[in-house]
């Protein structure tokens, strides 16, 4: 008899609806069009969001890339400040990678990046769209950014599952989650990958598929060797799964461990110090989580006994292991039952 796994409390409020009655999406059709003359003139035009008191440095990794790194911990903590968002500056604009989760953190990061240019934000690419990495968007819509998102965050944006997570980051997260922060569609979706340039700086966007979410891109800036990678890696720390596709995601990061990079941004932790090595932990951590979870399918092994019975050691001293693991593994066998069936029927 399966023994169902209970969710863990300390993420209960990543999944529980709050409160009701909340503007869901805002159409590119409202967005607000200034012309972008310089970054403190969108500055000036930006909203009055509430400030926020959390430790937020730009980093410098190259000659035209920067982030801020958010700490390491579940959606709630340090105000919303856990995910990381990037930069990129030419002489004639910026381009943003992710916008981190609350749009008073997004409005602190577009002034952290005044110390370093005036030039004005062009676009922003959203790697995927989960909510630690949305929020922020509407900073830069009301900044006459274009955004850019893969087409498969078409399934989140207008799902009940975005509008309760919604919900609950406006009680979870209040102030900097509040009644006016929406869901921001974006101007374009992406179903091929594109490649742009920009003050002389060229820019590689990538279309990974339903991986880590409905749908991940990430962004590449050959001049500087630096990738973002959005929340295909995560540097030093055990990924959150959820209900990603880990076969694709499996896939992708073979092919990422082939590229030779300076600098490799992940969507948590720092930068990799160590590119391959970042790539090749989160790839051998999913990897490791299929091979035990997909035996268990296959030999029909309950859940907590393939657990048990696993050896974790490599990964347990990991920040988030004990936070994450076992509900990385229970999902991945929910899905490893699935694919061991479609095997089956074949």
């Amino acid at each position: 008899m399966r023994i169902v796994f209970p969710a863990l409390p300390v993420l209960a409020l990543l999944f529980v609806a709050g409160l009701t009655g909340c503007e869901r999406t805002a159409p590119p059709a409202t967005r607000a069009t200034p012309d972008p003359d310089t970054l403190t003139a969108q500055i000036a035009r930006m909203a009055d969001y509430p400030a926020v008191d959390v430790e937020m440095t730009l980093r410098n990794v190259s000659a035209h890339t920067y982030y801020v790194q958010g700490a390491a911990g579940v959606a709630t903590d340090n105000a919303g400040f856990i995910s990381n968002a990037g930069a990129v500056v030419t002489d004639e604009g910026v381009v943003i990678f992710d916008a981190l989760g609350t749009p008073s953190l997004a409005a602190l990061f577009v002034r952290k990046l005044r110390a370093v240019t005036d030039q004005p934000i062009r676009k922003v690419i959203v790697s995927h769209y989960h909510a630690d990495h949305i929020y922020g968007l509407q900073v830069f819509r009301d900044m006459g950014a274009e955004i850019i998102a893969p087409a498969g965050a078409m399934a989140y944006i207008d799902s009940d599952i975005a509008a309760e997570r919604l919900e609950e980051r406006q009680f979870s997260l209040d102030p900097w989650v509040n009644e006016k922060t929406y869901i921001v569609n974006p101007d374009r979706f992406l179903r091929e990958p594109e490649t742009f340039t920009l003050g002389g700086v060229e820019f590689v966007i990538s279309l990974l598929g339903a991986a880590h979410s409905d749908g991940d891109m990430t962004l590449y800036v050959p001049d500087d060797g630096v990738l973002f990678s959005g929340d295909i890696i995560f540097e030093g720390r055990v990924p959150y799964v959820g209900d990603a596709n880990t076969r694709n995601w499996l896939v992708v990061l073979k092919q990422m461990e082939t590229r030779k990079l300076a600098a490799l941004i992940p969507g948590h932790g720092p930068a990799a110090k160590d590119p391959t090595q970042a790539i090749s932990l989160t790839r051998r951590y999913i990897e490791k989580l299929r091979t035990v979870m997909g035996k268990a399918a296959y030999e029909m092994t309950s859940f907590d006994e393939a657990y048990a019975a696993a050896d974790w050691s490599e990964f347990a001293h990991l920040p988030a292991f004990d936070l994450a693991n076992r509900r990385n593994a229970y999902q991945v066998f929910l899905a490893m039952e699935i694919e061991e069936a479609e095997v089956g029927a074949e």
